[in-house]
């Protein structure tokens, strides 16, 4: 049993990891199909040991292909999307376009896999925001155990989240400060490199960035509509790996002991959590690892049965490339796609 797959937005930072994810993972694939602009035609990418010669996206026939994976943005996403979908392909999109619609599943696998059962409504599945992903996992065996009422949430997000522009400006701002070379923001609003910026997306009427909005909606999407969230998402001079600093209110008790073990023994997730100097996980640890890192779980006495914990992942990976080719393999583990 094998599939043909497409990558659109191959080139691109998400694109590639998740070409290589697809190999990691040995997804079962008889054709892979590596699609970008006009520009990178001709290109070559790595899947494997293989390389792949990059595709036009708006010549490429999608009839034949079993999944096509998108990661090549919003504007792309609402054109080429449900053209792909059309055609036959089950496409597991990346962007933003499709989240909040109704009839559009928003899945994380270990959160909420059964929810890839709808994707016959439009032929599409939306992966979560990056932020929201690790977060979520890491949220659903407390809520399970002792039901969420409530959460705060700070981020602090790396820049290969807003693309590969965004990291070469980290590059170039830092060398440049050491030879006395004045700063030039273009992909960020203010210098990231040895700063942070409280400051993903645009801002909205009542204050909150859309990141911020994305977390509360999505997490609501995702896991139960009746959680509050209170989020703020900062950049932070690091180029992968996202971390979150979670505070929990629950409607039952549950001692930090048992919230470590019941999260050491979760799906997606890895405790890494002692008392002592170096015993957490930070963001330069969780690149290319496939789980979510929990640390610090402690119990927050300011609040009814509160905790709170930090957790650490890949944003390319599971806040990405990761997460789409779960839901992949979720739609074969759950008989959807036969070759």
């Amino acid at each position: 049993m094998a599939f043909n797959v497409a990558v659109v937005g191959a080139t691109g930072v998400v694109g590639q990891e998740i070409l290589t994810i697809l190999a990691e993972r040995l997804f079962p694939t008889e054709r892979v199909s590596a699609l970008a602009s006009r520009n990178s035609i001709g290109r070559e990418v790595s899947f494997g040991e293989k390389d792949l010669t990059c595709e036009d996206l708006a010549q490429f026939d999608f009839s034949g292909v079993d999944i096509a994976l998108f990661a090549a943005g919003s504007e792309v996403a609402k054109e080429w999307a449900p053209k792909a979908a059309a055609a036959g392909a089950v496409v597991i999109d990346n962007s933003s376009v499709f989240r909040m619609e109704m009839n559009v599943p928003l899945v994380v696998p270990e959160v909420n896999a059964a929810a890839v059962d709808g994707y016959t409504a439009r032929n599409i599945i939306a992966n979560p925001n990056c932020s929201t992903a690790q977060l979520v996992v890491a949220l659903k065996p407390l809520h399970d155990r002792a039901r969420i009422r409530r959460v705060v949430v700070s981020t602090y997000q790396s820049t290969s989240g807003a693309g590969r522009d965004a990291m070469d400006e980290l590059f170039t701002q830092t060398k440049g400060i050491y030879v006395n070379d004045t700063p030039n923001p273009q992909q960020f609003t203010k210098q990231i490199a040895f700063n942070v910026i409280p400051h993903i997306d645009v801002f909205m009427e009542d204050g909150a960035t859309k990141e911020e909005w994305k977390m509360t909606a999505e997490t609501k999407k995702i896991l139960d509509p009746k959680i509050k969230l209170f989020a703020t998402c900062v950049r932070v001079p690091t180029f992968v790996g996202h971390a979150e600093a979670v505070s929990v209110e629950l409607e039952e008790p549950l001692e930090a002991d048992e919230a470590r073990e019941l999260l050491r023994e979760s799906p997606g997730l890895m405790v890494v959590d002692k008392r002592e100097d170096g015993g957490y996980v930070t963001p330069v640890e969780c690149v290319g690892e496939f789980a979510t890192f929990v640390s610090r779980i402690r119990s927050d006495p300011t609040v009814d049965n509160g905790l709170a914990f930090w957790c650490v992942s890949d944003n390319l990976r599971k806040g990405a490339a990761l997460n789409a080719v779960q839901i992949a393999e979720t739609l074969v583990n759950r008989g959807h796609l036969t070759a």
